[in-house]
């Protein structure tokens, strides 16, 4: 038995397939606030899209948009080509098991092993034996960097950094196409983000996984990321490699990328490259 066991069976994509993420017109609100005024944004098959903004210009609220935690004031959203607000409840579900999230604090249960934590989508959305189904968490958990150990462990009894695995391997259940992450570096050291990057860059390059990540570490944004989407004005108002947009007008983007921290984040980007 092989992790694909869990998963409808994945062919090549065609050329002529729709992008995983559409997100055409978006308007969110939250009451008299509007958060995305006809916000676009097209993620590519099998690309890492790093998505950045200020505070306030909705990073979480567009994730929560996509991934159905909120229900978008307008505009529309396709996973995969599916108008996600005409899905009915099957179509739904099917197009779930094509996706992970790891949020930001990990979103484990405390009451659960990690074991449990990761065999919890396997037991929702598939019917294998659960001999099957805990072999196959402890694979994930060893495929994030995990020692076998982990797996017995609270949540409570595991440092930041392996509470962010934990959580990646519980995202990674079910073989999903489509990996979401918020923030998952934030609260790691710097040598624990590094090897957080490079994990999820080994994943991607391996699985063939299409991430959308939102951070606001630029080593990461350097490091792994193909594109970078910049939210601000309440929309998206720029999609392009990192290094294109060291060369902006915009002042935001200037600031951020252009700052002492974005030339030395540069300044790494460009070192690993060269190697």
């Amino acid at each position: 038995m092989t992790a694909a066991a869990t998963a409808p069976e994945k062919t090549d994509a065609p050329a002529s397939a729709p992008p995983p993420i559409e997100v055409d017109g978006l308007v969110s609100c939250f009451g008299d606030n509007v958060v995305h005024d006809k916000l676009d944004l097209t993620v590519k098959r099998g690309e890492v899209l790093g998505v950045v903004g200020g505070s306030g210009t909705g990073k979480s609220v567009l994730l929560n948009s996509i991934i159905g935690l909120k229900i978008p004031d307008g505009g529309v959203i396709r996973l995969f080509g599916q108008d996600m607000q005409e899905a009915s409840r099957r179509k739904w579900t099917a197009l779930e098991r094509r996706w992970g999230v790891l949020f930001q604090q990990g979103a484990l249960f405390s009451n659960l092993t990690v074991r449990e934590n990761v065999a919890a989508p396997l037991f929702e959305h598939t019917r294998l034996p659960k001999s099957e189904i805990l072999e196959l968490a402890d694979l994930k958990i060893a495929l994030t960097g995990l020692p076998p150990r982990a797996g017995s462990l609270k949540p409570a009894e595991l440092s930041g950094g392996m509470r962010k695995r934990a959580g990646l391997a519980r995202a990674l259940a079910l073989d999903p196409e489509l990996l979401f992450l918020d923030e998952p570096t934030a609260g790691l050291d710097p040598i624990g983000a590094a090897a957080f990057d490079e994990l999820i860059k080994d994943l991607s390059d391996s699985l063939d996984l299409t991430v959308f990540m939102i951070t606001h570490d630029l080593d990461s944004l350097y490091a792994i990321t193909d594109r970078v989407a910049v939210l601000a004005d309440k929309q998206v108002i720029a999609q392009a490699p990192v290094e294109e947009l060291e060369h902006s007008d915009h002042p935001w983007i200037k600031e951020y990328f252009l700052g002492p921290r974005g030339r030395a984040a540069a300044g790494k980007g460009a070192t690993a490259r060269s190697r």
